[in-house]
């Protein structure tokens, strides 16, 4: 906004207010008075420029746009801790601690059999991405083989600031209230876990609300995440009964997103001394981010649409010094060279294989 209040004009428009029969030459009298005080006025332009960015919340920093927010009730989701399933060859006491590389897990419930439901101690997602043998940190009797194999609740990092500035504006443009769909998506994305949620008013009837969830990792919730979500938005032991986040008389009912499976194949023509074997672990990469990417965009589009077109893209901009050419990309025998495939309305892509047919 005062970006053109520099140094140069401001001094320049100080010395037109000098008379011309006077020296205004730098190093003069005048132009040596003159000059420092057009500075401050210019760090004091930058200031005030600043000042006014973290005024609005389309411009303020996170500091300045989580107070802005908190005026509307709006606080950053706070970090969250990963839970997953850990496998075990006999039992094992509740708080029992275990480790993984530099991660550490505590067992919380019994899951049933010889599975228990960990919590990790480190916060955020780090927790998500281990799996493998545990090593128990204290001894445990009769114990040999300790694992992790599933995960369960996706640990979450601190809400963004771009994530939250959006949340902001989303606000002011719909009023969550009394159970209507604002209302219902806010107090699903509230919880641990959920990255992405659609809802359907009255799918069976009046009274009746449908919730379809994706995991914060932008992937199929597990049933435990299903399981949670409905408890604490409308437990199944007393449907409608308000003794969740739902309102009186709402039957809720939770489901997980469906995946579709995204298998490709293709003549990867490679560049001179590469082979596809090599290239294969960047391809399915990017394979990845870009089905990352869609899925992400599943909670406010109607359908997930697989361009053929965007994957080749990033292969052939990514991979230029490896790959030069992609002929007869196909994903499931249907030619895609030509044409967008729209999923499922209520499905994500999952990464499959790619193999090379040329």
């Amino acid at each position: 906004m005062y970006g053109d209040m520099t140094f140069e004009f401001i001094l320049g428009r100080m010395l037109e207010s000098i008379p011309d029969n006077v020296d205004k030459r730098e190093g003069s009298v005048i132009y040596d008075a003159l000059a420092p005080s057009a500075l401050e006025f210019a760090n004091f332009y930058s200031v005030l420029n600043d000042v006014t960015d973290e005024t609005f919340a389309d411009t303020a920093g996170r500091e300045m746009l989580i107070r802005r927010a908190a005026e509307r009730g709006i606080v950053p989701y706070p970090a969250t801790y990963a839970v997953v399933r850990g496998g075990f060859d006999a039992a094992v006491p509740i708080g029992a601690r275990f480790s993984l590389g530099e991660l550490r897990y505590v067992v919380t419930e019994r899951d049933g059999g010889a599975t228990y439901r960990m919590v990790c101690e480190s916060v955020g997602s780090i927790g998500n991405r281990a799996f493998g043998d545990l090593i128990p940190i204290d001894f445990i009797s009769c114990l040999t083989k300790a694992e992790i194999i599933e995960l369960l609740i996706p640990g979450e990092d601190e809400e963004d600031t771009e994530h939250l500035r959006k949340r902001y504006f989303d606000s002011l443009q719909t009023q969550s209230y009394g159970g209507n769909i604002a209302d219902y998506r806010k107090m699903a994305l509230s919880l641990q876990g959920v990255g992405g949620v659609k809802v359907e008013p009255a799918f069976n009837g009046g009274g009746t609300v449908k919730l379809t969830v994706q995991d914060y990792q932008w992937s199929v919730p597990s049933s435990a995440l299903i399981f949670d979500i409905q408890e604490a938005i409308d437990p199944v032991k007393n449907r409608g009964g308000g003794k969740g986040l739902a309102p009186i008389g709402h039957k809720v009912t939770v489901v997980p997103i469906s995946g579709v499976v995204i298998n490709i194949s293709a003549g990867f023509v490679m560049a001179q001394g590469w082979r596809f074997v090599d290239v294969k672990p960047d391809l399915d990469k990017i394979l990845s981010e870009y089905l990352c990417e869609l899925a992400s965009e599943w909670s406010s589009s109607d359908a997930v649409v697989f361009r053929s077109s965007q994957f080749e893209v990033k292969v052939l901009s990514e991979m230029r010094d490896r790959v030069v050419d992609i002929v007869g990309l196909s994903i499931g025998g249907c030619d895609f060279r030509t044409r967008a495939v729209t999923l499922p309305a209520d499905s994500i892509p999952l990464r499959g294989d790619i193999t090379n047919v040329s």
